[in-house]
């Protein structure tokens, strides 16, 4: 299962989500994943819809602590790790899922103007 997770500005449309994804070259993930306030964002759910895929929400105590290859001081200060899109996407695929190995299969890109960053995460079960 691969799992797309995202990390956006207010200001980022569902446009701008869609070409963060396309930048991972994991253009078909199997569902979509951010902190709760981002999940319910318009932007995400209309992604959601148009790809006709579910929608994690994490709260941001799930995230927090969650190591990932790349780092951004704001979001580090800000959710307590380095990628939103990242940590959304490591914990969303493990998520229920005792003994399953997780990993990334894209780490965290961003749009051109910034707006958007996304992520892929892929789970296997033993």
């Amino acid at each position: 299962m691969k799992i797309a997770g995202f990390g956006f500005r207010q200001s980022a449309s569902a446009t701008d989500l869609r070409a963060a994804l396309a930048l991972t070259g994991c253009p078909t993930p199997d569902a979509l994943a951010s902190i709760t306030a981002k999940a319910t964002a318009p932007q995400m759910q209309q992604l959601a819809a148009e790809m006709n895929l579910p929608v994690i929400a994490l709260t941001e105590t799930e995230i927090s602590g969650v190591a990932t290859p790349t780092h951004s001081d704001r979001i580090q200060t800000r959710f307590g790790t380095g990628s939103l899109a990242e940590a959304c996407a490591l914990t969303a695929a493990h998520k229920g899922q005792t003994g399953a190995t997780v990993h990334l299969l894209a780490p965290r890109v961003k749009t051109d103007n910034g707006l958007a960053t996304a992520a892929i995460a892929e789970r296997t079960t033993p």
